[in-house]
């Protein structure tokens, strides 16, 4: 049960957006330049990956989950998959280009002053350019604050991992921009 009475059942960070619609339309408007838009060199599910990644360092089970489920999606993998480069990037099967950006993502989800010249000298070694760097950061700190927002509200979340795969496909088609005030 979460902390306050948000005056809905909805799970995750969608009960507080749709408590307080006029900042979780600017949260989802974020969300969807982050993630689901298509002027981006990279991948929607390179990127669902760096999101989720960080939820699951910042051990926040919804939001490590609904874009979990994304990247599956985008990567059309097992959930399998996803859980071994949430355990360890390094040796997954993965681009060495992802493996640096989650190295940064990590970083900032610690602290945006860990992130050093030497990882953004890898990632650019690896063809990230200066733009996906940015977007990789700014997807790190973005979900440093969504995840505080979802648990620091203590809002509910459904456990069956299924439930987030199977609504996977629909988040694809539709984006971010106003799904989560939908009641």
């Amino acid at each position: 049960m979460a902390y306050i009475d948000l005056q809905n059942d909805l799970p995750g960070i969608r009960g507080p957006m749709v408590y307080r619609p006029e900042t979780g339309t600017i949260l989802n408007e974020l969300a969807e330049i982050l993630l689901h838009d298509d002027n981006n060199t990279l991948s929607r599910g390179d990127r669902e990956m760096i999101g989720a990644y960080v939820s699951s360092e910042n051990d926040c089970f919804f939001c490590q989950h609904v874009h979990g489920a994304m990247a599956q999606h985008y990567y059309q993998s097992e959930m399998s998959f996803i859980d071994s480069i949430k355990k360890d990037y390094q040796t997954a099967d993965i681009s060495e280009k992802l493996k640096t950006l989650l190295a940064i993502a990590g970083s900032v989800q610690k602290s945006g002053k860990l992130v050093t010249q030497e990882q953004i000298d890898a990632a650019k070694l690896q063809g990230a350019s200066d733009r996906e760097i940015h977007d990789t950061v700014l997807i790190a700190a973005a979900f440093c604050m969504f995840n505080r927002y979802v648990d620091g509200l203590n809002t509910w979340a459904p456990k069956e991992r299924q439930v987030y795969i199977d609504r996977a496909a629909m988040r694809a088609r539709d984006g971010y921009s106003q799904s989560g005030l939908q009641k």
